[in-house]
């Protein structure tokens, strides 16, 4: 079966504050699958990138694939859903639990890989298309 590239990113003016994330998901050559994006209202800059990973994954088993290569600029995400770092705040650990659950559940092949922000093009330009919508 083949593989999905998933490149998730986030944007908020303030932190806590009007989140929107964004996901881009390409086949394993490279060639759009779709893009989306959407308004969490108030959110954490951390709770909007697990929530774009969380929606993302979920994604994935809706097209029904079974493995996924996700992308994102967070270090702090990439590096708790690679059990590198440990999760401490209580409102993050339900989202590593519900992401951990939906991978099981599923039976996901799944790498999470930390991108600069240079790589991480398509998901940022998609959050200046959002903007850009709001600010109309």
């Amino acid at each position: 079966m083949n593989k999905l590239k998933i490149y998730t990113d986030w944007w908020s003016r303030w932190n806590p504050g009007n989140a929107w994330i964004w996901v881009y998901i390409t086949d394993n050559e490279g060639r759009e699958v779709e893009k989306r994006y959407k308004n969490l209202w108030v959110k954490t800059n951390n709770e909007a990138e697990y929530t774009a990973v969380l929606l993302a994954i979920v994604r994935a088993v809706e097209l029904w694939y079974k493995e996924v290569d996700l992308f994102s600029d967070s270090s702090l995400v990439i590096n708790q859903l690679n059990w590198n770092w440990k999760v401490k705040e209580d409102r993050l650990k339900d989202f590593k639990n519900d992401i951990d659950k939906l991978i099981k559940d599923n039976k996901l092949k799944i790498t999470f890989s930390w991108i600069r922000r240079e790589e991480n093009k398509e998901a940022d330009r998609l959050s200046n298309v959002a903007m850009d919508q709001i600010n109309k």
